[in-house]
């Protein structure tokens, strides 16, 4: 390491955030990235230590005290060219991943870890700024064409991989942009949607063809599931046109509340209401759009998906914020030496929450009241009760029952699986889960019950983070590359 001594000498710092009330009047990122100097001194808190559990930490397996060394040394170019050997898309990570990379790094065992996400961050964004990150067109054509479902992370990802290859890639996605849930899921101001398009105008000048707003297969009757498709393309048609087929779509089926009242206006699926506000921020007009405005909201979910609902209601204007969790508080400090490497449990404030937010922890919502008047038909409050877990079991605390306001109530409790009718239609087995059933051995990984289908990513692994998505892609890609022709040069 450019300096061995850093870790003892200098103190983590994060990243800083506009105030709040400054950013509350924007769909912008508010994040202050580090200067670099910052980045540089930063980079010099990793430590030489010998095996850089880091490393294995993160999904795409970074190699991050490589790139770290070079920004410490000024070596900025390099250290884009590391970095993006092992991912596609840093920065997407650099903005939105929970950096499970920190948890493992050998300084968070009795300190304050590297601080890898701001440097990834500041690689990344310096990297565009000075023009490295250009259009990799590959040498020679394949004749061989590909199709992808799905255009978020992981398809976006396998894409730019195989278009790299050699080969004809098309991606298809069902709604009118391309990015998936990075799209329409993640909120502006968390991620800008024009490192989306920036990204793209790369691939498709490396060949990769785009086609929105395209539904292959069909949503079962009455689905939730964003779908802004214009046209239809059945599976058997993809699998006559092209060689192979990545199913590459995300987690989108959320997980319900069947408690009475649930038929109650005001009571939504957080994936219905962030969607149509990344449609408006992207400037389209929305019919009906679902608003917090002055309403006293409750988020049911304690994940990431509940605090971009909070603080998209923030923004709103909403008249108050409350945010449920089934399970009790976490600690607010991990047992490191218990728990590290591996990702800690532990209670999580994101900058959703500082905005304004009260969390309650160790609740289950048992019925969705009902107005009367000109309120009949829809939510105007919910009754909860507080539980405790007893023998593995969950039990409501006797005279704990109460009444919350509530003029919107927000679903984000997880999900449960993929579409299940893409998979349905093109015959491929599912596992226990309804995930695509495929494994992720290094030869005839990835690959499904179904002769030259493939699947990756949420489709294959369940609702998980943006950078399994993109270690998924990367390996789905090289398994489709193989397939097609008998050795692949891509990396795993």
């Amino acid at each position: 390491m450019g300096k061995v001594t850093g870790f003892l000498e200098y103190e983590r710092l994060e990243e800083g955030y506009e105030p709040v009330p400054q950013r509350l009047k924007t769909w912008k990122e508010f994040v202050i990235g580090l200067a670099e100097p910052e980045a540089k001194v930063q980079a010099a808190r990793c430590m030489d230590c010998g095996t850089p559990f880091c490393n294995s930490g993160c999904p795409v397996n970074n190699i991050i005290p490589d790139f770290n060394d070079l920004v410490y040394r000024g070596d900025w170019k390099h250290a884009i060219d590391v970095l993006h050997s092992t991912n596609n898309f840093p920065e997407f990570t650099g903005r939105v991943c929970p950096a499970p990379c920190e948890a493992a790094c050998t300084l968070n065992i009795n300190d304050d870890p590297v601080g890898i996400k701001s440097i990834e961050h500041a690689i990344i964004d310096r990297a565009w700024a000075e023009g490295w990150v250009v259009p990799q067109p590959p040498k020679a054509k394949t004749g061989k064409k590909v199709a992808i479902v799905g255009s978020g992370p992981a398809g976006l990802a396998a894409a730019q991989q195989l278009a790299r290859a050699g080969h004809d890639v098309t991606v298809f996605e069902k709604n009118d942009r391309v990015g998936g849930l990075l799209r329409y899921g993640i909120p502006d101001f968390k991620m800008e949607k024009s490192h989306i398009d920036r990204r793209l105008e790369q691939m498709k000048a490396e060949g990769v063809t785009f086609r929105p707003g395209v539904l292959v297969g069909e949503l079962p009757a009455g689905s939730k599931v964003t779908n802004w498709a214009k046209e239809t393309v059945r599976p058997e048609q993809l699998l006559a046109e092209f060689d192979a087929v990545l199913l590459a779509g995300g987690a989108e089926n959320s997980r319900d509340l069947p408690v009475p009242g649930r038929e109650l206006d005001g009571i939504h699926f957080a994936m219905e209401f962030l969607p149509q506000q990344n449609k408006v921020v992207a400037g389209d007009k929305v019919k009906g759009q679902i608003r917090a405005d002055g309403k006293h909201v409750i988020v049911i979910g304690g994940g990431d998906t509940g605090s971009d609902c909070v603080g998209t209601s923030n923004r709103h204007g909403a008249a108050s914020v409350t945010q449920f969790e089934l399970m009790p508080m976490p600690p607010e400090h991990e047992d490191k030496p218990l728990t590290w490497p591996y990702w800690p449990y532990k209670l999580r404030t994101s900058s959703s929450h500082e905005e304004g937010c009260q969390r309650e922890f160790a609740i289950a919502t048992k019925e969705f009241i009902g107005g009367t008047g000109k309120d009949k038909g829809r939510v105007v409050g919910l009754k909860t009760v507080h539980v405790q877990w007893q023998g593995g079991k969950m039990v409501e605390v006797p005279g704990t029952e109460k009444v919350w306001k509530a003029d919107l109530v927000l679903l984000a409790m997880g999900f449960v699986g993929p579409v299940g009718t893409v998979l349905d239609a093109f015959g491929v087995e599912k596992d226990n889960r309804g995930n695509a059933k495929a494994t992720t051995e290094v030869t005839g990984g990835y690959a499904t019950n179904v002769p030259k289908v493939f699947a990756a990513g949420d489709m294959r692994r369940g609702q998980s983070l943006v950078v399994w998505a993109i270690r998924e892609g990367r390996q789905a890609a090289r398994a489709v590359d193989e397939f097609l022709m008998g050795t692949s040069d891509l990396p795993r």
